[in-house]
């Protein structure tokens, strides 16, 4: 379980760097002003999407790391339940007890049985 909580620790911090490095990257190529781009502050008229656009791509980052922070979660937790075995010994178990309660065994063979499934 450490070695999974590991890695989902490295993979939450080499997502964060590549978006910083992203968001650096393209903060320096447009470090020349907009003379080089054809672009600039006439575009669509001067009605971008100005502050706006800087909130909704920050809600869009967050939203996809908390969504693949509880996918990853989620995925380990279904992978991971199904692999003990001593849930899987205590529910024949339980089982067992059920069948013996309805009568559909007898004290003898529910005995057997149960040192069977503890064995």
């Amino acid at each position: 379980m450490k070695r999974i909580n590991l890695l989902l620790i490295v993979f939450m911090i080499s997502l964060l760097s590549s978006f910083i490095l992203l968001s650096w990257d393209v903060s320096i190529a447009n470090s020349g002003g907009y003379s080089d781009w054809h672009m600039g502050p006439g575009m669509m008229g001067s009605w971008g999407m100005g502050w706006f656009g800087g909130i909704f791509m920050i809600i869009f980052w967050v939203l996809l790391i908390v969504g693949l922070v509880f996918l990853i979660k989620w995925l380990i937790q279904t992978t991971s339940s199904g692999k003990t075995d001593t849930r899987m010994g205590s529910s024949a178990v339980e089982i067992l007890k059920e069948r013996y309660a309805r009568g559909e065994i007898n004290k003898e063979e529910f005995e057997t049985k149960k040192r069977d499934l503890v064995n």
